[in-house]
């Protein structure tokens, strides 16, 4: 039975189908076989997979060599010396570790709500009876009855169906209701989309009703397929994330080996083993930027703040600065770049063009000639027929409630609706002055609907028809001309406009009507399958965002590039992709078009040469969950860094697997959320510009707090090592070190977090996903603020001692020769490249809170008794602050003229920050 679930079920006839699942259309499974299935089956349910524990979690936040440097100097400290020192060093890990957990846990809801998309009832034949059950409890072999407004519970082969018409969107970015038909005999080799005998469980049924047998459950339907691509796709790791491991390494080589230096020196100067293990131990920690994980955790968090104001809520910490060095967006079609509001903007009446402006459900816009000249000030007698007969011959309803436009039924008739009301129609007068009495509905054989009206006050009968052009074509032997005058049918024209329709990617509709006796009170085929009277076409398509293309112009700018992957039909990719300016022209035959691929010819791609497709193509049509993860992962593989956009349950795949997946936050389903790192509360396109913006600042003010908080490690360190080389006592102690770390990052350091956006970000290149985190030139600035430092606090420390200070005096002074180099490159980090005058004070007023925090800080370290006693400080004098200010400002302007001899070559390479 379970070889069953892999068979090409639209392949095969619905009498086929019945005979292998051993079941008949008219009694169902009788109650012990389904119980016999239940059990081989299992429930009609998505399996839940479970993430990593709360605990688990909270263990990752500690697998950081460096902090497993921190902890080991922890205890050992405890060990061989001050218990206090130990204590503060455990307290600044554990902060940190909480920090990281808060901000940075995920849990993994993907597969729960793709089980919750699967939450429905249906109606069920078993035994012969009719029940209504929980989806759960279906089972391959269960017949069951749909009808308009169901969720389909299940993967289903239709028996048979009238009428029916499925909202696929959701799973196959179809944009316009599919027809699905039992009879239609299928080749077995076909894409999803085009499957016209199956039901997918999770889509919705909009009109009609069928019969059908349920061939797939659970982890068998083609939801549960996508579940299993979620699972499967890694969480890979970000571009921050992997440049603060690869630099994190280097700090841990760097720190190890100068201590193990350290220890060496110390012994080969005949120093005793345990001060010179304690001196390495002070060194080991004086070199890690303990303070700095937290910090640099608070600026993604404000990231997070600042992109939630732009309507982009951030899910996963680090996706706040993955976004700002993305080089590829992958963005879906179907709700994302379009409106998913199917809108008419086409209109061929009385042998004369017109085009509709406006777009979506509400009624705003106007008909013009191919000229430009308005057509609605007066509706000429064909173009008033062609719209009351869109109008009338339609089922879905246009209303204004409480002031909003309201649309209920086809997508496809809300268009007709709109496009009517935009004419000046009014719809409810005109269903008043023409009511219905009488109606042929669509369905798939005959490709048309027709309705019968009562036209006048004298009781003559009028029927309309809209549907598929050839067939409404075939019945009609004359047309209605621009004066209102039946003329004859010029049919190749017809064809060949609408052919150029198609060609731009349009859904075509034809109209026409037919006069009817007065006594005429019902219709049938027979009565419009010959002598109706053409009155046009209307061209419908779902339409383009506005502001998408400015954002996707935008982002071009920005040197990142946008690709379209879509469900939908390769004609209507294509069009949507000129419209918004991915450079597809409508008027090339599609065959022409090298740039837009379909998912047949995906398929016979190698891995290889999908690669080499995914660079050069920048439309990907027909395209299967599958086939979407294979394109992410081909375009990671050349190095790209992916933001892949989406709203169905058919992007959650890909969404996850890119190195960040958008969702659309108000028409996205639940399982393209929990797949997404980040979701757009406005499901607006043009926010992602917003958010690659933000995400570009964030980046920005990360490199700023990381530059600026390397060197005091690194003079620090040097310190130590010129103490034990000389032989000397140490200018500073352990715990000072721990205070400098500490306090300076979370006072200076944050309000660098608070930075404004610098001018022109989105005029730069992305990132290299391959770039180190810090270049030449910032090693360079890093190691000149290092050794200034050194020069300056070890200065410091030897002028008070040959000028007879105390030792505790010469160490504040130290400390306090540190903080103010400290303070005064804080400012020349407020910008890596631009002078400190360009830059300005007001921009970030929290730096003078920040400087006025700390000197005062620096005043109760000095001074206060306590603080003395702690961290074995002594009060200094006038002279002494004398001396660090100006060592701080000399070393500040010597940073700033090393600054300006940078910055041609940082705006050369377009690097900027």
């Amino acid at each position: 039975m379970q070889t069953l679930l892999e068979r090409h079920w639209h392949h095969l006839s619905a009498e086929a189908v019945l005979e292998l699942l051993d079941t008949t259309a008219g009694t169902g499974l009788d109650q012990f076989e389904v119980r016999r299935r239940q059990q081989h089956f299992g429930r009609n349910e998505i399996s839940p997979r479970r993430g990593p524990s709360r605990l688990t979690r909270f263990a990752a936040q500690f697998r950081n060599p460096l902090i497993i440097v921190l902890l080991g100097s922890s205890a050992i400290t405890a060990l061989i010396k001050d218990p206090v020192d130990a204590v503060i060093i455990l307290a600044v890990v554990l902060i940190n570790a909480v920090i990281g957990y808060v901000q940075e846990a995920k849990a993994e809801k993907a597969i729960e709500a793709l089980a919750q998309s699967m939450t429905t009832e249906a109606t069920v034949l078993r035994a012969g009876e009719r029940l209504r059950l929980s989806a759960a409890e279906l089972v391959p072999g269960d017949v069951v009855e749909i009808q308009a407004g169901d969720k389909v519970p299940a993967d289903l082969r239709l028996v048979r169906s009238r009428d029916l018409q499925v909202a696929e969107a959701a799973l196959t970015g179809e944009s316009a209701p599919v027809t699905k038909d039992g009879e239609d005999r299928l080749p077995a080799e076909l894409a999803l989309a085009e499957r016209r005998t199956m039901l997918y469980a999770s889509t919705l049924v909009t009109y009609g009703q069928g019969l059908a047998v349920v061939v797939a459950t659970g982890d068998g339907t083609e939801v549960g397929r996508i579940s299993q691509l979620i699972t499967a796709a890694a969480d890979l790791q970000t571009p921050l994330t992997a440049r603060i491991a690869a630099f994190t390494r280097v700090i841990l080589y760097a720190v190890l080996a100068l201590a193990g230096l350290t220890f060496a020196v110390g012994l080969l100067r005949g120093q005793p083993a345990l001060d010179t293990f304690t001196a390495a131990v002070a060194l080991a920690v004086a070199m890690i930027p303990e303070g700095l994980p937290a910090a640099l955790t608070v600026t993604l968090a404000i990231g997070v703040a600042r992109m939630a104001r732009r309507r982009a809520i951030i899910r996963r910490l680090p996706a706040v600065e993955t976004l700002g060095g993305a080089t590829v967006i992958c963005s879906d079609k179907t709700g994302t770049l379009t409106q998913n509001q199917m809108t008419t903007q086409r209109v061929i009446a009385g042998g004369r063009p017109y085009r509709v402006t406006g777009a979506g459900y509400e009624p705003n816009g106007d008909l013009r000639h191919e000229s430009g000249v308005l057509a609605t000030d007066t509706l000429g007698p064909a173009l008033r027929e062609c719209l009351v007969a869109g109008l009338l011959c339609n089922d879905a309803e246009l209303v204004r409630e409480e002031g909003q436009w309201q649309a209920h039924g086809d997508p496809t008739e809300i268009a007709l609706l709109v496009v009517a009301a935009k004419a000046g129609l009014d719809l409810v007068s005109l269903r008043g002055e023409s009511p219905r009495l009488d109606a042929v509905p669509f369905d798939s054989q005959h490709q048309y609907m027709a309705t019968l009206h009562t036209a006048d006050e004298q009781g003559t009968r009028v029927a309309y028809v809209k549907g598929a052009l050839e067939v409404v074509l075939a019945r009609c032997d004359r047309a209605l001309g621009e004066n209102g005058v039946e003329d004859a049918l010029n049919a190749e024209q017809v064809r060949a406009e609408a052919d150029q329709l198609a060609a731009e990617g349009l859904r075509v509709l034809a109209l026409a009507r037919k006069a009817a006796a007065p006594s005429t009170a019902t219709l049938s085929h027979d009565d419009v399958a010959s002598g109706l009277v053409f009155l046009g076409v209307q061209a419908i398509i779902d339409p383009p965002r506005a502001e998408v293309i400015a954002a996707l112009r935008a982002c071009r700018e920005a040197g990142i590039q946008v690709k379209m992957i879509t469900g939908d039909h390769p004609l209507t990719a294509a069009a949507i992709a000129a419209q918004v300016g991915l450079g597809v022209a409508p008027d090339v035959p599609a065959e022409a078009r090298p740039h837009v691929l379909a998912g047949h010819q995906l398929a016979a791609l190698s891995d290889t040469q999908l690669v080499e497709a995914a660079a050069e193509v920048a439309v990907f049509a027909r395209v299967s969950p599958e086939q979407k993860l294979r394109l992410v992962e081909a375009l990671q593989a050349r190095g790209n860094v992916v933001a892949m956009t989406g709203d169905g349950v058919n992007d959650g795949p890909a969404l996850k697997q890119a190195d960040i997946g958008i969702a659309m936050g108000i028409a996205g389903t639940e399982v393209a959320k929990e797949a997404a790192d980040m979701v757009l509360t406005d499901d607006n396109f043009a926010t992602i510009e917003a958010a690659v913006e933000e995400g570009r600042g964030v980046f920005d003010n990360l490199m700023k707090i990381i530059v600026w908080a390397l060197p005091t490690n690194l003079g620090q360190g040097l310190i130590l090592l010129l103490a034990i080389v000389l032989g000397i006592a140490l200018p500073i102690l352990p715990v000072q070190i721990l205070w400098i770390n500490t306090v300076t990052a979370g006072v200076l350091g944050l309000v660098l977090a608070l930075e404004p956006r610098e001018p022109g970000l989105m005029s730069r290149p992305p990132r290299a996903p391959d770039a180190p985190l810090l270049t030449r030139d910032l090693v360079a600035r890093v190691a000149l603020v290092g050794v200034l430092m050194l020069t300056g606090a070890f200065g410091l420390y030897e002028v008070a001692i040959h000028a007879g200070r105390d030792v505790a005096v010469a160490r504040t002074l130290a400390v306090n020769a540190i903080v103010g180099i400290e303070i005064a490159y804080l400012f020349n980090c407020r910008s890596l490249h631009r002078p400190l005058w360009a830059v300005g004070i007001s921009s970030n007023p929290s730096v003078l809170v920040g400087v006025a925090i700390m000197i005062a800080l620096q005043l109760l370290f000095s001074y206060a008794p306590l603080m003395n006693t702690i961290f074995l400080t002594a009060p200094v004098g006038q002279i002494e602050w004398v001396w660090v200010l100006v060592v701080s400002l000399a070393a500040g302007l010597m940073v700033e003229a090393q600054k300006a001899l940078q910055s041609r070559s940082w705006r050369s390479r377009g690097q900027g920050v």
